[in-house]
Parts: structure tokens; C-alpha cells; sequence
């Protein structure tokens, strides 16, 4: 097999969620343009099917379930149906997640919970529900952020608590799953990428981050993450599991 056809994931079913934009859409297509079949899931309909038309256009297969990923049901319902259309699920990116940025004394508890709940619990809840249907040599890959590993300005009790627990996740997960089961588990740390979630932030903010934080000197657009999610997901990475695979423009070394 050459170096290329170890990153090809054709032949494989690729679940995908938060796929209705920002991050999550843009590896939902390039994961089918790697040769995945994909699986989409996230809140917004409407948006979720311009995402999955995309991917048709392009010539890809794939299915689009709205679901919630803090909702246990629902994430059971996604891994279903991908096993009963596709057969199986090959990989699975827990990409679903929401940004806060509240002074923790006045960050209510519901506030708090609702952050964890989808950035932390949902990925448990999805990675629990496709695993049982995961042949060995499947990949799991946890989007967390940088910001589990370092602070950067903004008041982020609920979203760093999160992300840190995604990689305590990760890390128990892998060990309990890659030799029991052969299933993969890593997790990749984002820097400051344009998104739709970046988009609310001051743009003072933005400029701080960029001239002080982060040594490429501009944020990260969402391609330049596909390329780290492919690594992980293919073959290419048959060796690796339990990691944290930075992707941040250098704002770690800062």
C-alpha cells in the first residue's frame, strides 16, 4: 500500500457530527473527498442538508440525521441508522460544540451545564452509542480545543472545563477500546479558527490572539483542520491513539 492509499478512506463509513457548519461541515467534505461514506448529524435541518447536497454534488454519499448529541436517544438513533444504511461505522469525529464566555461568579448553573452537556457528555454519548457497531481498525477522533491545555484571555470556565474532559475522555477511552476492541481514540486541539463560533467575539479580541498569541500571525481557516482529522481517521495513523494533536497556529508555545 502507498503512503496515498493509507490516507484514502474509501470503502469507509464516516460519522460526523456538528456537520451543519463552520469546522464539522468543512470535514464532513473533505472526509468525502477522501472517499468516505458520511454520516451527518447536528441541531439545524435546513443547514444540515445544504452541507449533505454539497457533498452529493461532489459525487459523495452520505445521510443527514438531526439529532442532539447531549440527547442520549439521539445519538443512539444517529449510530443506528448509519449501521442500518451503511453497514457499519468506520469513523466517528465528535466535532459538536458550543463556545461560552462568562465571568464564572456570573455564570449561572444552567449555563455551566449546558456547555458540558454537549461538549463533554454528548462526545461520551456518541462515542458510547457508534462504538458497539465499530469493526476493528475503526477510528474515533475528539475535536477538544487548545484551550483545555492553556488560557487565552476570555472568561471560559464551562467551555475549558469541557475540553479538558474530552481529553481525560479520550485517554480512557483509548485504553479501554484500541486493544478490547481495535477502535482507535485521539483528539485534536484547535487554536483560534474563523468559524461561525469565533465570529461573535470583539474583534480586539481577534487582533490580541494574532499579534501576541499565535505564531502564524492570522487565525486558522477550516480546511487547514481536515488535513489532521484525515491522519487520525485513516490508515496513515494505524499506530497512533491516546493523543492530543495541537492544531493551532502555534498558540501552545506562546
Amino acid at each position: 500500500m502507498s503512503v496515498l492509499e493509507r490516507f484514502s478512506l474509501a470503502g469507509r463509513v464516516a460519522v460526523v457530527t456538528g456537520a451543519s457548519s463552520g469546522i464539522g461541515a468543512r470535514v464532513a467534505v473533505d472526509l468525502a473527498g477522501a472517499g468516505a461514506t458520511l454520516v451527518l448529524a447536528a441541531r439545524r435541518p435546513d443547514r444540515l442538508e445544504r452541507v449533505a447536497e454539497e457533498i452529493r454534488a461532489l459525487g459523495g454519499d452520505c445521510a443527514a440525521v438531526v439529532a442532539d448529541v447531549s440527547v442520549r436517544e439521539d445519538c443512539e438513533r444517529v449510530a443506528a441508522e448509519a449501521a442500518q444504511r451503511f453497514g457499519a461505522i468506520d469513523v466517528l469525529v465528535n466535532n459538536a460544540g458550543v463556545a461560552s464566555a462568562v465571568p464564572a461568579l456570573r455564570e449561572t448553573e444552567e449555563e455551566f451545564r449546558a456547555v458540558v452537556d454537549l461538549n463533554l457528555v454528548g462526545t461520551f454519548f456518541m462515542s458510547q452509542a457508534c462504538a458497539s457497531r465499530m469493526p476493528r481498525g475503526s477510528s474515533i477522533v475528539n475535536i477538544a480545543s487548545a484551550l483545555a491545555l492553556t488560557t487565552a484571555g476570555l472568561p471560559q470556565a464551562a467551555y475549558s472545563s469541557s475540553k479538558a474532559g474530552v481529553l481525560g475522555l479520550t485517554r480512557d477511552l483509548a485504553q479501554q477500546w484500541t486493544g478490547r476492541r481495535g477502535i482507535r481514540v485521539n483528539a485534536i486541539a484547535p487554536g483560534s479558527f474563523r468559524t461561525e463560533m469565533t465570529g461573535t467575539y470583539d474583534e480586539s479580541y481577534e487582533s490580541y490572539l494574532v499579534e501576541h498569541r499565535v505564531l502564524a500571525g492570522r487565525l486558522g481557516e477550516a480546511h487547514e483542520l481536515s488535513g489532521a482529522v484525515l491522519f487520525l481517521a485513516s490508515d496513515a495513523a494505524a499506530y497512533v491513539t491516546g493523543v492530543v494533536l495541537p492544531v493551532d497556529g502555534g498558540l501552545l508555545v506562546t
